[in-house]
C-alpha cells in the first residue's frame, strides 16, 4: 500500500540555462547594477532535489526573463545562480555577494529549508524581495516570517493537513515517521504530528535519517517494529524514491501504508506508475492540469525534453511575477516592489487570483491528487487525476492561529 503527498528521485539535471551554469553565471563586474536588473538564484544542482528544480529552474526563470525581451525599464535583467550543495552557508555567502557585489535585487530560492531560512534573513536585512518556491517548511510564514519573504509554493503545514486529513479519513490513526534530518523534515514531522492528534490519531514514533542517506534498511525496520498502521515519509527528493523502494523491497509497504508527506512529480515518474500507481499526494501545481499548463509545460520540454515540476513552474510564475512588478512601480525599491506584490493578484498558468498574505504566504489553492493506474495513463508523465481541490484557506496556517507578527489578529 502506498500514499503520498508531493518529490523527485534521481539527481540527473537537464542542461544549464543560458548565461547560468551548475556553478553560477559568469560574474558582472562588482558594483554593476545601474543599468542591470539582476536576479540571484539559489538550488540544488546535484544533489537529491536536483531533479525537482536544478539546472531546469534556471531555465524555467530564463524563460521568463526572455518573455520580457531580456528588459524592463530599458534596463537589462540578468541571472546569476549556484549550486548550493543542499548547504545553507553556500548559499547564503553567494548570495550576500550577489547583493553586494552586483546589486542583484530580488532573490529566488528553489529547494532545501535550511537555504531558504536563511536567505530569508539575508533579503530582509538588505530590503529585498525573497521568493521561496520549493522550500517547505512553514515557518518561512510563520515564527520565521519578514516583510520581504514570499512562500509561493507548498508548506508543511497544507501538506500535512491535505495528506493527513485524506489519511485519516481511511481510518489509518496510527503513524510512525521516517524523518529527513533537517529544517524541512523537522517542521513536516511536527505539523503532520499536529493534524494527526487533532484527527484521533497517534504517533507511536520516529526516527531520522541524514539528507542523502544510502540505506534505508535500519530505520525501515525500526518503523516495522512500531507495528503502526502508516509509515509516514517525512522526506523527499531522492531520499522518498530510494525509501519506497526499500520499503517495498523489505516488504514494508504490504504491512504498513507508505504515506509521502512530500513528492515531486518526478518522484512518481522515478519510481514508475507500477510501483506508485494509488499513491495519494498533495500538489501545487502539475503539467497537465488544463489548457495553460499543458501549453507551458509545451515550451518548457522544447528546452528540457520533460515536463516541469512545479517548482521549476512557479520559478517561471515568481519571475515574471516579480519583473511585472518592477515595471508597475518603475522601480527595483524592494518596500515598493513587495507593497505592490502584495496588493495585487497573481493571475497566469501557475495560480489564479492568488495573494499573497502580509506574512508572505501565496494563498492559492492545493490539490489532493492520485497517481493513476498503468491503464489510465495516456503518456510516461500522464500521472494524476485530481481527487480535490482545497482552498489556500483551509490548507494553510489560518492567520488567527499564525506567530507572525506581520498579521493582524481579529
Amino acid at each position: 500500500m502506498l500514499v503520498a503527498c508531493g518529490k523527485q528521485g534521481s539527481s540527473s539535471a537537464p542542461a544549464a540555462a543560458s548565461g547560468a551554469s551548475g556553478a553560477t553565471a559568469a560574474a558582472p563586474a562588482a558594483g554593476g547594477g545601474g543599468d542591470v536588473i539582476r536576479i540571484g538564484f539559489t538550488t540544488d544542482m546535484s544533489g537529491v532535489y536536483a531533479d525537482a528544480d536544478g539546472k531546469a529552474g534556471a531555465e524555467a526563470i530564463q524563460m521568463a526573463i526572455d518573455d520580457f525581451g531580456g528588459e524592463v525599464l530599458g534596463k537589462k535583467v540578468e541571472l546569476v545562480s549556484v549550486d548550493h550543495q543542499n548547504k545553507a552557508d553556500i548559499a547564503l555567502s553567494k548570495a550576500r555577494e550577489w547583493v553586494d557585489q552586483q546589486n542583484a535585487t530580488v532573490l529566488i530560492s528553489g529547494t532545501n529549508s535550511a537555504v531558504a531560512l536563511a536567505t530569508a534573513k539575508l533579503a530582509a536585512e538588505k530590503k529585498i524581495p525573497f521568493f521561496s518556491i520549493g522550500a517547505a517548511t512553514a515557518r518561512l510564514t510563520n515564527e520565521d516570517c519578514t516583510p520581504y519573504t514570499v512562500h509561493y509554493g507548498f508548506d508543511t503545514v497544507a501538506l500535512a493537513r491535505v495528506t493527513g486529513n485524506a489519511l485519516l479519513d481511511q481510518g489509518l490513526k496510527s503513524w510512525y515517521f521516517l524523518t529527513t534530518d533537517y529544517a524541512f523534515g523537522h517542521s513536516l514531522e511536527k505539523d503532520t504530528t499536529a493534524v494527526v492528534e487533532a484527527g484521533g490519531g497517534k504517533v507511536l514514533g520516529a526516527v531520522r535519517a541524514p539528507l542523502g542517506a544510502s540505506d534505508f534498511s535500519s530505520f525501515l525496520l525500526q518503523a516495522k517494529q512500531s507495528k503502526a498502521q502508516v509509515l509516514a515519509l517525512a522526506n523527499a527528493g531522492a531520499d522518498f524514491t530510494n525509501s519506497v523502494r526499500a520499503a517495498i523491497d523489505f516488504g514494508i509497504s504490504k504491512e504498513m501504508k507508505v504515506a509521502a508527506l512530500v513528492a515531486y512529480i518526478n518522484d512518481v515518474h522515478a519510481l514508475g506508475i507500477d510501483k506508485a500507481q494509488g499513491l495519494l499526494l498533495t500538489e501545487t501545481w502539475f503539467w497537465n492540469q488544463n489548457d495553460e499548463t499543458k501549453a507551458f509545460a509545451k515550451r518548457f520540454e522544447e528546452k528540457i525534453k520533460r515536463p516541469p515540476s512545479f517548482v521549476q513552474a512557479g520559478d517561471y510564475s515568481a519571475t515574471t511575477a516579480y519583473l511585472n512588478a518592477v515595471k508597475a512601480v518603475g522601480t527595483t525599491d524592494g518596500t515598493k516592489v513587495m507593497e505592490y506584490l502584495k496588493s495585487n493578484p497573481i493571475n497566469d498558468m501557475y495560480v489564479k487570483n492568488g495573494k499573497i498574505r502580509e506574512d508572505g504566504r501565496l494563498m492559492r489553492p492545493m490539490y489532493l491528487v492520485q497517481v493513476k493506474t498503468p491503464q489510465e495513463s495516456t503518456s510516461p508523465w500522464d500521472l494524476y487525476n485530481t481527487l480535490k481541490e482545497i482552498s489556500g484557506e483551509e490548507a494553510f496556517t489560518p492567520a488567527a492561529e499564525s506567530k507572525c507578527s506581520l498579521l493582524k489578529k481579529s
